[in-house]
């Protein structure tokens, strides 16, 4: 048999039709030339499904051996590279079945038993997801334990905090990162949610109905370790909220590595000057050799807008389907598949990136001072002296306005002035004003005094523990 007619029988539709799909459908219904990465989930989910197929005394033992014979070869021609992706096959999964096919003969075609490319795809695509939120979920703990220890070595680090991109409060350099942390920490918590609706199997559902062989989908399920069977035919092979979902926690964490990337921007600026970062995450200028830039923080930005765009893709592309499956759904692939390439890259990249973060603590603590960061520590001093918060932000203000006046910090005013905005100020108030005792006051759970930040650390450590 040739190529083209092994080809034409592969096709299991044509034989209702009177002439041969154009060239110009054929690349632009093909989805081979993407979805081939899904080769090793095809292959796992049609063994499962042929020792279940086996089992139930749908197929004989011969043919079992034959297709489990069949897909070894298949496997090692794919990792070797030398396995001929057809375009004219349209699929991942028609290319296998037609490879199968040339080398066991009928057992090959009996593999597709009780199931339809419909039920097929969706199960192969849930099982690549599966795995490759295993695979990111591992680096968002390397990036959290990444971050972890630079925020302990910089615990008693001292930065300006920001709100509304003021100088606001000081905290420890090393509490901000353990802000991120969380942040990534929560991701990988809805990763993890989300992996659980994935790893289901739509298997067995056939095209739409089911099907009317007896069929083990439970036993599948568990060949392929998924925790459960989807129940509903026509949900099984027309779902695709597990995609979406899956891309809205990476669109989240890719949203929490924008913000990260935007002050590392900032921080790196000479106008701020906190940060320096490794040569090896940085450009230079074609034409200004003194420049020096951020590109991974910037790129990742970028990327971000990329992966939550992938995200809108995905819903608009589900709004409008009625049940159950429709030709739409091959649009799914390419923005997932592109999700998951980015989101690796870029967590990939930000594990070593962190550790590439050299920190200036003299900038930080010169910005913190140009502030009045610790107004707020000034009105807090003359609430434990009785008097109302309103009545003291109203004195600190008069206070800050005074310091502005003459350039200088509220600590520089001496205490005679400083009496003049209520006469219960004494001279431990000099110990509230300075950075340092602002940040040791905020020793609360959650707080940036240092001695929290520490007891963070710990817990972190436990946490992310191997």
């Amino acid at each position: 048999m040739s190529s083209n007619q092994l080809d034409k029988k592969s096709q299991a539709w044509s034989a209702l039709f009177s002439e041969p799909m154009s060239e110009l459908v054929q690349r632009y219904t093909a989805s081979v030339g993407f979805d081939q990465r899904l080769w090793q989930a095809d292959i796992a989910g049609s063994l499962a499904h042929a020792e279940m197929l086996a089992a139930q005394g749908i197929i004989g033992a011969d043919d079992h051996a034959a297709i489990q014979r069949g897909m070894a070869q298949i496997r090692a021609e794919i990792e070797s590279g030398a396995f001929d992706w057809k375009l004219a096959l349209e699929d991942v999964h028609l290319n296998i079945e037609a490879r199968l096919t040339q080398l066991v003969g009928d057992a090959g075609k009996r593999l597709h038993t009780g199931r339809s490319r419909n039920d097929q795809v969706a199960t192969d695509v849930r099982l690549w997801l599966r795995d490759e939120i295993d695979a990111i979920g591992v680096l968002l703990i390397e990036l959290q334990r990444a971050l972890v220890e630079v925020a302990d070595k910089n615990a008693e680090v001292i930065l300006p905090g920001f709100t509304h991109l003021q100088v606001a409060q000081p905290v420890s350099f090393g509490h901000h990162l353990l802000a991120y942390v969380e942040m990534f920490s929560r991701d990988a918590e809805r990763l993890a949610d989300a992996r659980r609706r994935t790893n289901r199997l739509p298997l067995g559902s056939a095209a739409l109905a089911g099907t009317s062989y007896p069929l083990d989908r439970e036993r599948v399920a568990r060949t392929l370790g998924m925790e459960g069977v989807c129940q509903n035919s026509l949900d099984a092979v027309s779902d695709r909220d597990f995609a979406i979902e899956f891309s809205a926690a990476a669109s989240l964490a890719m949203v929490h590595v924008s913000r990260f990337s935007e002050e590392l921007v900032l921080w790196m600026s000479q106008n701020f000057g906190f940060i320096d970062l490794a040569d090896r995450f940085c450009t230079g200028s074609s034409i200004m050799p003194q420049k020096k830039n951020p590109d991974v923080p910037e790129l990742a930005r970028g990327k971000t807008g990329r992966v939550v765009g992938h995200l809108m893709g995905l819903l608009t592309l589900m709004k409008g389907q009625p049940l159950a499956y429709n030709k739409d759904n091959q649009e799914d692939k390419e923005p997932l598949f592109d999700t998951v390439d980015t989101l690796k890259d870029t967590l990939r990249i930000f594990c070593e990136l962190v550790g590439g973060i050299v920190v200036k603590p003299e900038a930080m603590e010169r910005a913190a001072l140009r502030g009045y960061a610790t107004a707020t520590d000034l009105a807090d001093y003359l609430v434990k002296k009785g008097l109302p918060f309103r009545d003291a932000h109203e004195a600190v203000a008069h206070a800050v306005k005074v310091a502005i006046q003459q350039g200088v910090d509220l600590a520089d005013l001496p205490l005679a002035t400083l009496q003049t905005f209520n006469p219960a100020i004494g001279e431990d108030v000099f110990a509230v004003l300075t950075l340092r005792g602002s940040l040791n006051a905020r020793n609360v759970l959650g707080g940036t005094a240092p001695a929290q930040v520490r007891a963070q650390v710990a817990r972190h450590r436990a946490r992310l523990k191997p």
